[in-house]
C-alpha cells in the first residue's frame, strides 16, 4: 500500500471549503492587536492569546530590533554548543527570580518545552499521571519519555488518587497538569493535587502557558494564585502568549534544571531561541513586573465581557480565565458561526471534535488587557446578532455533504 494513500483520501478540509465554512488559516495584514486587518477588512480580535497586549508595545518591538542589530538573525546552533548568548543567561536569571525558582532554562517553543522536560525527567521505570484535558504537547512528551502513562478524568481528584494508589512504591511518579485549561478556561485543582502528591510521594509539574501573566497578584501564574509556589516542583510556560514572543521555559530547582540541560534530547539537539525572541520576551517580562495592573485589567475586561454575553443570552460556559467558551455543540454550526462572525467583524476560534468530544463543540473566545469596554460591547452585539438571526437560519450542511 502506498504510504500517501491517507493523504489522497483526506477530504474534510476540501469539503469545508466547498461549503464555504472552512475556518482555518485566515491571514492578517497587520500586527497582532485588539483590532486587526484580516483578509481586507477590520476585525475585532477575540481569538488570540496576547493576554497582556504586549505584542505591539513599542518597548518590546524596540528590544527585538536592537537584538537583531547586535546579534543577527539567529544563533546557528544549540544551547549545548555555540548557541548560548548572554541574552539567554540574563533572561533566564530574571525569569527564575520572578518565578521564585532556583533556575530556568529556555526552549525554542512551548511545545518543545514539554517534549524536552517530560521526556528527560521521566523514564521507563516511572509513571506519569496526566489530566485527560492536558495540552497535546504534554501527551507527546509523555510518549517520548517511555514512562507508563495513566490518564485521570478531568480535574477528578478521586480518580487521580485511585490511580496513585495502584503505583508501586519503587516507581518515580510525576503528576502533570495544565494550570489553566486552554479550551474551558478553568483552573486545575492545585491544592488537592499538591496534597495528593505529598501523600503518595509524587512530583508536580504545571504547564502554565495560559497562567503566566494571567493569574496571581504579580502575574506569576497558577501557583502564585493558590499560594503554592514552593510546592510545585516544575513550572513550564511559553513566551507566545503573555510575553509576546516565541519560546518556552522550565523553572525548577537547580539540580533538576542541570539534569534536564544535560539529558533532554529536544533541548540538546535543537537550535536556541533567536536573539530577537529572547529580547522581546525579556522586555515583556520587565513590563509585567513594572505594570502588574495589566493583570488586573485583563480580569476586569474578561468579567465585563462575560457579563455582556450573559445579558445577551449567549450560551457561555463558566470559566475563570480570560477565556470564555461559547457552546455551539455541532461542528457545522460552529464553523458557520465562526464564518458569519468573521464576515461581520469578529474573529473567534472554532473548537470541534476530536479536540472536544463529538457534540460538545464550542467557540473559544479570549481576551487582552488592552481591550476596551467599547470594543467588548461592539463584539457582544455582533455575537448576539449572529446567535439570534444567522444560526437559526443556517443551511443544512449535513444534507449538503450527502449530495
Amino acid at each position: 500500500m502506498d504510504l500517501f494513500e491517507k493523504c489522497k483520501a483526506f477530504s474534510l478540509a476540501d469539503k469545508a471549503k466547498e461549503l464555504g465554512i472552512y475556518p482555518y488559516f485566515h491571514y492578517l495584514e497587520s500586527g497582532q492587536d485588539v483590532v486587526v486587518n484580516m483578509e481586507g477588512h477590520r476585525v475585532i480580535m477575540i481569538g488570540s492569546n496576547n493576554y497582556l497586549g504586549l505584542t505591539s508595545h513599542p518597548e518590546v518591538i524596540e528590544a527585538g530590533i536592537n537584538a537583531y542589530k547586535k546579534y543577527g538573525s539567529g544563533c546557528s546552533g544549540s544551547r549545548f554548543l555555540n548557541g548560548t548568548l548572554d541574552l539567554h543567561l540574563e533572561f533566564e536569571h530574571d525569569l527564575a527570580e520572578f518565578l521564585h525558582k532556583d533556575e530556568v532554562i529556555t526552549f525554542g517553543t512551548g511545545f518543545q518545552s514539554n517534549l524536552g522536560i517530560i521526556s528527560a525527567i521521566a523514564g521507563r521505570h516511572d509513571v506519569i499521571l496526566c489530566d485527560k484535558e492536558n495540552h497535546a504537547s504534554i501527551y507527546d512528551g509523555c510518549r517520548l519519555s517511555y514512562a507508563e502513562l495513566k490518564r485521570y478524568e478531568h480535574s477528578d481528584m478521586e480518580d487521580l488518587e485511585n490511580k496513585l494508589k495502584t503505583i508501586p512504591s519503587d516507581k518515580g511518579i510525576l503528576i502533570v497538569t495544565d494550570g489553566v485549561f486552554s479550551m474551558g478556561g478553568d483552573l486545575c485543582k492545585l491544592p488537592e493535587i499538591v496534597a495528593l502528591a505529598k501523600k503518595y510521594g509524587a512530583r508536580v509539574m504545571i504547564d502554565d502557558a495560559h497562567g503566566l501573566g494571567v493569574f496571581g497578584e504579580h502575574g506569576r501564574g497558577t501557583a502564585e494564585h493558590f499560594g503554592l509556589e514552593d510546592d510545585v516542583d516544575i513550572i513550564m510556560g511559553t513566551f507566545s502568549k503573555s510575553l509576546a514572543s516565541l519560546g518556552g521555559f522550565m523553572a525548577a530547582k537547580k539540580e533538576v534544571v542541570e539534569y534536564v540541560k544535560h539529558t533532554s534530547r529536544p533541548f540538546i539537539f535543537s537550535a536556541s531561541m533567536t536573539p530577537a525572541n529572547v529580547a522581546c520576551a525579556h522586555q515583556a517580562l520587565k513590563i509585567l513586573k513594572r505594570e502588574p495592573e495589566r493583570v488586573k485589567h485583563l480580569m476586569h475586561i474578561t468579567d465585563y465581557m462575560r457579563s455582556a454575553l450573559k445579558s445577551r443570552n449567549i450560551p457561555i460556559r463558566e470559566s475563570v480565565a480570560p477565556i470564555i467558551p461559547i457552546n455551539t455543540y455541532d461542528d457545522f454550526r460552529t464553523f458557520y458561526a465562526c464564518k458569519v462572525l468573521f464576515e461581520k467583524g469578529v474573529y473567534v476560534n472554532p473548537v470541534v471534535s476530536p479536540a472536544v468530544p463529538a457534540g460538545d463543540a464550542l467557540i473559544r473566545t479570549s481576551y487582552t488587557a488592552t481591550h476596551t469596554e467599547v470594543l467588548m460591547d461592539e463584539a457582544a452585539d455582533i455575537i448576539q446578532d449572529v446567535f439570534e438571526h444567522d444560526l437559526p437560519n443556517m443551511p443544512n450542511f449535513e444534507e449538503m455533504t450527502q449530495k
